[in-house]
């Protein structure tokens, strides 16, 4: 691989890095800022004030991230959409961090929501759009893995100023973000605009010149005379047209899938539920930690198996995970086991999840749409997974106090056995295919 391809991913992807930290960073303070806002309530309740206006207003901004993220995408490019996104982190995390009332809180987190959702566009989409077809699945991958790694060093830092902050921990946890938010809006400066993209816009001289800066061996205008040729479609037309429903149902599926498995329900209350599980207040941190470290081992894995033995296979191998480690996770709650079997599914669980879907989703929806409707259609499936990333984690008080956290899990476990089939009858393979190979293969015409 080019080595200027590389540094760029990395430098787009580490939009990942601040969307893993920014969701999860509020795990640790999530339990203090219910007993400090204890006295409000939602519907009667402050387990629905606290599930959707401290902990879900940030997964709220995401749905708005993700549902018009696409226009920003398309219309003032990739590159531009990534460095506002960037200055979305940054406001978010010095004004949540400052917030005194739960109000002001939920609107600075739903600012940061905004930045996660849009970036689940406009960062798998430039990388897709600048890799080769054969490096593709790793490259788009490294978006998840920074999210996974962000998701780490967020646990981390909950654990170190748990320890060391005794007053108001909690801005510290969620205002330290604006330290990488600032880096990261400074580095995405450097990436050149994506030259696909250029050629949706007619900018052909300028994308030829990018062309020929990702390879220098290649003949820019073979390369830009493929990509024409390859998507002839009116540029203004919708995504919504007969001949891509097979794809928007592609991406609204595993979308769907990803979040009916718990994962973020679980990410977002690992502390909640380690507690649940018997564990005292310093261990739950730190197994949310080994989680976050079993996460980011996992998603190495699935980054050096993608482009090997392909999406589909690995969506098996993950599956597969998820049914056994959920039906124990539930079976321990139901039967109240004690010990270790809930700390050692839960590992499992993340380890099926992040060389499964962890990997792929990212990567699968960035390269199933056409360039001319990606950011749109892209769109669609990341905000059918952020609208139930909202309702489902929102949910969680709730549903622990109403029907237990086994029936909880249970019901996760009965959705991975749906996403299994789906994954052998209807998921196509991808890998090694050229994105115009694939216009060609999805689309019906």
């Amino acid at each position: 691989m080019n080595n200027k391809i590389i540094i760029w991913s990395i430098t787009v992807a580490l939009a990942g890095f601040l969307f893993g930290f920014d969701t999860v960073v509020i795990s640790g303070a999530e339990q203090a800022l219910q007993k400090m806002w204890g006295n409000y309530e939602l519907f009667g309740s402050n387990d629905n004030f606290h599930g959707y206006v401290v902990v879900g207003s940030a997964l709220f901004g995401t749905i708005f991230g993700a549902l018009l993220g696409g226009f920003p995408t398309n219309i003032i490019g990739r590159k531009n959409t990534l460095i506002w996104i960037g200055v979305l982190y940054t406001i978010s995390a010095v004004g949540s961090g400052l917030a005194d009332n739960p109000w002001v809180f939920g609107f600075f987190r739903f600012i940061g929501g905004l930045g996660v959702g849009a970036s689940t566009i406009a960062a798998p989409a430039y990388i897709s759009e600048i890799a080769s077809a054969k490096n593709r699945g790793k490259l788009v991958a490294t978006y998840q893995f920074n999210i996974v790694f962000g998701i780490l060093v967020a646990f981390i830092s909950n654990y170190l100023i748990s320890i060391y902050v005794e007053n108001n921990s909690w801005r510290w946890m969620i205002g330290i973000e604006a330290v990488p938010a600032v880096i990261y809006t400074l580095m995405v400066f450097m990436v050149p605009k994506s030259p696909r993209w250029l050629i949706i816009k007619n900018r052909i001289e300028e994308a030829k010149g990018i062309i020929k800066r990702i390879n220098p061996d290649s003949n820019p205008d073979e390369v830009v005379s493929k990509i024409i040729e390859a998507d002839k479609s009116n540029p203004t037309e919708s995504v919504f047209q007969k001949k891509y429903k097979r794809i928007i149902l592609l991406a609204f599926s595993i979308a769907l899938f990803n979040q009916f498995s718990g994962i973020n329900a679980f990410l977002y209350y690992s502390k909640r539920i380690f507690v649940e599980a018997g564990l005292g207040d310093q261990a739950a941190l730190l197994g949310s930690i080994g989680i976050g470290i079993a996460n980011l081992i996992f998603t190495l894995i699935g980054m050096y198996f993608i482009d090997r033995i392909g999406r589909k296979k690995l969506m098996i191998i993950g599956s597969i995970g998820y049914i056994v480690s959920l039906f124990f996770v539930a079976f321990a709650f139901f039967f109240s086991w004690s010990g270790i079997v809930v700390p050692i599914s839960l590992f499992v669980f993340i380890g099926a999840h992040a060389i499964g879907q962890g990997a792929i989703i990212w990567v699968f929806i960035s390269e199933i749409f056409p360039n001319h409707v990606r950011s749109y259609g892209q769109s669609i499936g990341t905000s059918t997974h952020w609208i139930l990333a909202f309702i489902i984690p929102a949910s969680v008080p709730l549903l622990i106090a109403k029907i237990g956290a086994g029936a909880m899990f249970l019901i996760f476990a009965i959705m991975m056995i749906f996403q299994l089939l789906w994954v052998l009858y209807v998921m196509p393979e991808t890998k090694g295919v050229s994105l115009e190979d694939l216009e060609k293969e999805l689309i019906d015409e």
